[in-house]
């Protein structure tokens, strides 16, 4: 069973789209209403290039977020989770949020084509997973 951002969050991000190739339109004030400070501070990590999407041959997908703290956290766009303690408690455990900020620059980045590229096998994406997964230890 896929996981999918509740319908609004779509929405929000469709229409940035369109407004990102329009230049017509910011969705700024919608992003603040749904996100809070959350959204000012995803659009902060958008601004400072901090999201690389990592990709390998075998198609595999993740994205490396710099945070305000100088820490790298790990997200999976395709299940919609991020490594930082913030997801963990306020998304998963609590409940108070639908993203974390990393999220949602992430899912921001990808609608305003300024997420960083980089290519590596798949043995260093594997790498590149074990060792947060070793600093998460």
């Amino acid at each position: 069973m896929a996981v999918v951002l509740p319908a609004v969050v779509e929405e929000l991000l469709s229409e940035m789209a369109a407004a990102v190739q329009e230049s017509a339109r910011s969705t700024g004030p919608r992003l603040k209403f749904l996100f809070g400070s959350s959204a000012t501070q995803a659009l902060d990590l958008v601004d400072r290039q901090s999201i690389t999407l990592i990709s390998s041959p075998s198609g595999r997908r993740v994205y490396q977020v710099l945070g305000s703290s100088s820490k790298t956290y790990t997200c999976l766009a395709s299940c919609h989770y991020c490594s930082c303690p913030a997801f963990a408690f306020s998304v998963l455990r609590k409940s108070d949020s639908i993203l974390c900020k990393h999220l949602l620059a992430v899912y921001l980045s990808q609608v305003m084509r300024t997420c960083q590229q980089l290519s590596v096998s798949d043995k260093q994406l594997t790498d590149i997973l074990l060792m947060e997964k070793k600093q998460e230890a």
